[in-house]
């Protein structure tokens, strides 16, 4: 009586797993390639920076924030506060150098305080 022998499973997944070590690259690597070849990573950069803009400038400027957009790399920001938008305008670099400290690249070129 013969027997059917099946093969390892444990040795051809082995075999497979090393084959496709040179094709293993990191998620996040992944992610960029595909947000540029779909080009879309200015519009998930825009998203990123308008969901942190409470914890980049503080909940009382948030509060008083009323609108921001973004037109050619440059950030508009609608206030509902003339104190504030005149104080803001006055530091208006550290603005900038705070927002691309967030999202890790310098992406803000100019901001404008409505």
């Amino acid at each position: 009586m013969a027997y059917y022998k099946r093969p390892n499973k444990n040795n051809y997944l082995d075999k497979n797993i090393h084959a496709r070590k040179a094709d293993i690259q990191p998620l996040k690597d992944t992610i960029q390639e595909l947000l540029k070849a779909y080009r879309i990573q200015g519009k998930v950069t825009q998203a990123q920076i308008i969901g942190s803009w409470e914890k980049i400038m503080g909940k009382g400027i948030s509060l008083k924030t009323k609108e921001l957009y973004f037109q050619d790399r440059k950030l508009f920001v609608a206030l509902t506060s003339a104190s504030l938008k005149h104080e803001l305008i006055m530091s208006k670099t550290r603005v900038i150098q705070l927002i691309n400290e967030e999202i890790g690249q310098d992406f803000i070129q100019e901001i404008v305080f409505l």
